[in-house]
Protein backbone atom coordinates (compact mmCIF):
# COMPACT_ATOMS: atom_id res chain seq x y z
CA UNK A 1 0.00 0.00 0.00
CA UNK A 2 0.99 3.62 -0.43
CA UNK A 3 0.50 5.02 2.69
CA UNK A 4 1.97 3.30 6.20
CA UNK A 5 0.39 1.50 8.57
CA UNK A 6 1.47 1.08 12.06
CA UNK A 7 0.65 -1.46 14.31
CA UNK A 8 1.71 -3.00 17.69
CA UNK A 9 1.18 0.42 20.46
CA UNK A 10 -0.52 -0.24 23.34
CA UNK A 11 0.24 0.47 27.34
CA UNK A 12 3.18 -0.78 29.18
CA UNK A 13 4.51 0.28 32.31
CA UNK A 14 7.94 1.78 32.57
CA UNK A 15 10.64 -0.56 31.98
CA UNK A 16 8.39 -2.94 29.67
CA UNK A 17 8.73 -3.04 26.08
CA UNK A 18 6.84 -2.74 22.59
CA UNK A 19 7.73 -3.14 19.47
CA UNK A 20 6.18 -1.49 16.74
CA UNK A 21 5.82 -1.99 12.92
CA UNK A 22 5.64 -0.20 9.44
CA UNK A 23 3.90 -1.85 6.55
CA UNK A 24 4.33 0.05 3.15
CA UNK A 25 4.22 -0.46 -0.70
CA UNK A 26 8.00 -0.11 -2.65
CA UNK A 27 8.37 0.35 -6.12
CA UNK A 28 11.69 -1.34 -7.03
CA UNK A 29 12.47 2.22 -9.14
CA UNK A 30 12.65 4.08 -5.94
CA UNK A 31 15.08 4.56 -2.94
CA UNK A 32 13.26 5.10 0.43
CA UNK A 33 13.73 6.28 3.58
CA UNK A 34 12.05 4.90 6.56
CA UNK A 35 11.21 7.22 9.95
CA UNK A 36 9.39 6.95 12.97
CA UNK A 37 8.16 10.00 14.59
CA UNK A 38 6.42 11.02 17.90
CA UNK A 39 4.21 13.43 18.85
CA UNK A 40 3.06 13.98 22.61
CA UNK A 41 0.11 16.56 23.52
CA UNK A 42 1.25 20.00 23.91
CA UNK A 43 4.48 19.02 21.92
CA UNK A 44 5.98 19.47 18.74
CA UNK A 45 6.69 16.33 16.27
CA UNK A 46 9.91 15.17 16.87
CA UNK A 47 11.95 12.68 15.15
CA UNK A 48 12.55 9.37 16.80
CA UNK A 49 14.58 7.23 14.31
CA UNK A 50 15.08 6.44 10.46
CA UNK A 51 16.85 3.69 8.21
CA UNK A 52 17.32 3.87 4.58
CA UNK A 53 17.43 1.32 1.73
CA UNK A 54 21.59 0.78 2.47
CA UNK A 55 20.26 -0.02 6.02
CA UNK A 56 22.07 3.11 7.60
CA UNK A 57 20.04 4.06 10.49
CA UNK A 58 19.78 6.48 12.86
CA UNK A 59 18.11 7.65 16.54
CA UNK A 60 17.33 10.36 18.38
CA UNK A 61 19.73 10.85 21.39
CA UNK A 62 16.68 10.47 23.62
CA UNK A 63 16.10 6.76 22.51
CA UNK A 64 19.69 5.77 21.78
CA UNK A 65 20.67 2.47 23.48
CA UNK A 66 17.08 1.89 23.72
CA UNK A 67 15.06 2.08 20.35
CA UNK A 68 15.93 -0.40 17.70
CA UNK A 69 15.02 -0.18 13.87
CA UNK A 70 15.35 -2.70 11.62
CA UNK A 71 13.31 -3.95 8.54
CA UNK A 72 12.47 -7.12 7.00
CA UNK A 73 14.53 -8.43 3.88
CA UNK A 74 11.85 -7.41 1.02
CA UNK A 75 12.16 -4.40 3.07
CA UNK A 76 8.32 -3.59 2.97
CA UNK A 77 8.34 -3.44 7.05
CA UNK A 78 10.06 -1.77 9.53
CA UNK A 79 10.04 -1.83 13.07
CA UNK A 80 10.90 -0.38 16.19
CA UNK A 81 11.53 -2.33 19.14
CA UNK A 82 11.27 -0.21 22.51
CA UNK A 83 13.14 -1.28 25.29
CA UNK A 84 13.24 0.04 28.89
CA UNK A 85 10.60 2.27 28.35
CA UNK A 86 10.06 5.64 30.09
CA UNK A 87 7.02 7.94 30.37
CA UNK A 88 8.43 10.62 28.31
CA UNK A 89 7.90 7.86 25.68
CA UNK A 90 4.57 8.02 25.95
CA UNK A 91 3.43 9.79 22.70
CA UNK A 92 1.61 9.09 19.45
CA UNK A 93 4.28 7.12 17.05
CA UNK A 94 4.19 7.85 12.94
CA UNK A 95 6.02 5.87 10.50
CA UNK A 96 6.82 8.37 7.62
CA UNK A 97 7.88 7.17 3.98
CA UNK A 98 10.02 9.06 2.01
CA UNK A 99 10.03 7.87 -1.13
CA UNK A 100 12.87 9.04 -4.09
CA UNK A 101 12.40 8.14 -7.81
CA UNK A 102 14.18 9.33 -10.96
CA UNK A 103 16.34 12.71 -10.72
CA UNK A 104 13.52 14.94 -9.56
CA UNK A 105 10.54 12.70 -8.24
CA UNK A 106 10.19 12.82 -4.14
CA UNK A 107 6.96 12.05 -2.08
CA UNK A 108 6.37 11.92 1.41
CA UNK A 109 4.03 9.37 3.08
CA UNK A 110 2.81 9.47 6.69
CA UNK A 111 0.83 6.81 8.71
CA UNK A 112 -2.29 7.74 11.02
CA UNK A 113 -0.10 6.59 13.80
CA UNK A 114 -0.33 4.27 16.87
CA UNK A 115 -0.30 5.20 20.42
CA UNK A 116 1.91 4.20 22.59
CA UNK A 117 1.03 4.86 26.86
CA UNK A 118 4.04 4.22 29.65
CA UNK A 119 3.27 4.80 33.01
CA UNK A 120 5.18 5.14 36.03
Amino acid sequence: QVQPVESGGGSVQSGGSLRLSCTASRNTKCNYDMNWYRQAPGKEREFVSSIDDDGSTKYADSVKGRFTISQDSAKNTVNLQMNSLKPEDTAMYYCKKIELCGDSDMGTYWGRGTQVTVSS
